[in-house]
């Protein structure tokens, strides 16, 4: 017993040292109520409420499927929660919508062009939802007789599976007897086999059964005994992208493409049959398309070109929502020799909904910084959270966030559960922030390379040293003994 005990708490302790904290690993939402209202601090958000109360107008219309092919840019200064809401938006929106996020200088690969990598974006953001009815057998399980040979080679057996008014023996065969193995499938388990596929799936053990098992786990799950008959047609949804479909249809290994990441350009053809096909199955009502979510971090990256092309695509009949983000002014766009608004041209600019995200107030910054502690696992005292909110007040909320971390090693060094004054300061002192490496490279310049290529070594300019040409003429006749 305790030999089970030890190894239990050896394999948490080696998943929890293997557990890795994001940057917004602590935000599941937008922190909105029902009436899309922000609250001050919820769901990992704090602050920003003007900008959080837009995107959770935008989350209600994506949800409702009454916008697509829209772009909405998030500009603000660094350190402002701009990639917070993003993905604030992508866990309130769940899984069955499609939300791709990328940064803006992904797209140049010496692999696929600028247009390739953003097509492929654009695709990736798109769901279609497919319908269609399938034969399934729904049934709980009475006996599973498996004869092996001696060989070791086929196997045959037979299933005997029931509902409240009928019971049937199937003949199994090779395939679906490795697949009851494989799902541990056990008399009093209530299954679901498709019939086109012939994936199982266990759905609990039947009520009819409990008295049977003495001991159970907190997972096991009892169902009643289905009703009817065996074989029902039942409707199954399956959710993919456009991307998928494209990779399937473009590849001799079909599908394997998608496991490899050899996807390569799509010839714009297969797109074409395939928009011309889902656009069928839409009108025959077999599928449905969800648009989902496109987020290009870093936008300023993207040259003139790009933006061409997104302007483009916004127009397209399959467009997803493209949310980008950026935290630059009045700056030069990239490809161009002329300067406008963060970046982006004005007829970019102009098709946006532009979302401004403000710098955090000092109690902001220390919800922020208590909430990142108990992310880690941090404990923090008063003390030393007051400090590191100055710190951040001063500096930036990124570096007091780093602080955290590199602070609880110091304290664990000198054998402390938790972080107090003089860790912080110790870290404060060891790590600098941007000012103050600006401040240390601007008071020594001089040991550093610059533009022309001098340096200081020691005392001594590199460049100081008299040059070939300037060095006195000698008798250029050899000395001889």
């Amino acid at each position: 017993m305790s030999a089970s005990i030890t190894t239990k708490s050896t394999s948490t302790q080696d998943a929890s040292s293997l557990s890795l904290i994001a940057a917004h690993s602590h935000i599941s939402g937008l922190g909105l109520d029902d009436n899309l209202q922000p609250k001050e601090s919820y769901q990992g958000m704090v602050g920003q409420l003007q900008a959080r109360k837009a995107m959770g107008v935008i989350l209600k219309m994506i949800q409702a499927g009454k916008i697509a092919g829209r772009a909405v840019l998030l500009a603000g200064p660094p350190s402002t929660g701009k990639t917070a809401l993003a993905m604030g938006l992508s866990q309130n929106l769940g899984a069955e919508v499609p939300f791709t996020a990328i940064t803006g200088s992904e797209i140049f690969s010496l692999e696929l062009s600028k247009t390739e990598s953003l097509t492929q974006a654009f695709r990736k953001s798109i769901g279609v939802r497919i319908k269609e009815e399938t034969e399934m057998i729904e049934g709980e399980v009475v006996e599973i007789q498996i004869d092996r040979s001696i060989t070791g080679g086929h196997k045959q057996g037979k299933l005997t599976i029931k509902t409240t008014d009928m019971e049937t023996i199937y003949e199994l065969g090779n395939k679906m007897i490795e697949g009851l193995t494989k799902e541990k499938v056990l008399a009093g388990d209530v299954i679901s086999i498709d019939k086109a596929s012939g994936k199982i799936t266990k759905l609990g053990k039947s009520f009819t059964r409990a008295r049977d098992y003495d001991a159970m786990g907190p997972e096991t799950k009892f169902v009643q005994c289905p009703e009817g008959e065996l074989q029902k047609r039942k409707e199954v949804v399956h959710t993919v992208s456009l991307h998928e479909i494209d990779v399937i249809n473009s590849r001799q290994q079909g599908f394997l493409a998608l496991f490899s990441g050899d996807t390569g350009e799509i010839r714009q053809e297969v797109r074409d049959q395939i928009n011309t096909k889902v656009a069928e199955w839409k009108e025959e009502g077999k599928a449905e398309i969800v648009p989902g979510v496109l987020f290009i971090d870093e936008v300023h990256m993207l040259d003139i070109e790009c933006f061409s092309f997104i302007n483009r695509a916004l127009e397209d009949e399959f467009s997803p929502i493209v949310i980008m983000a950026t935290n630059r002014g009045i700056t030069r766009t990239r490809g161009a020799n002329y300067k406008s608004p963060h970046g982006l041209p004005m007829d970019l600019l102009d098709r946006s909904i532009i979302v401004h995200t403000t710098s955090y107030s000092g109690d902001e910054i220390r919800t922020i910084l208590s909430i990142r502690a108990n992310e880690e696992e941090v404990d923090l005292t008063g003390d030393a959270l007051a400090l590191l909110t100055k710190i951040g007040q001063e500096t930036s909320l990124r570096y007091a966030s780093n602080l955290i971390a590199v602070s609880q090693q110091i304290a664990a060094k000198k054998r402390n559960t938790s972080v107090e004054l003089q860790d912080i300061k110790r870290a404060y002192m060891l790590f600098l922030d941007s000012d103050r490496s600006v401040q240390y490279l601007e008071e020594n310049s001089s040991q550093y390379i610059d533009d022309s290529g001098n340096v200081t070594f020691g005392q001594q300019v590199a460049d100081s040293e008299p040059k070939l040409e300037d060095k006195p003429v000698e008798d250029d006749k050899m000395e001889t003994d």
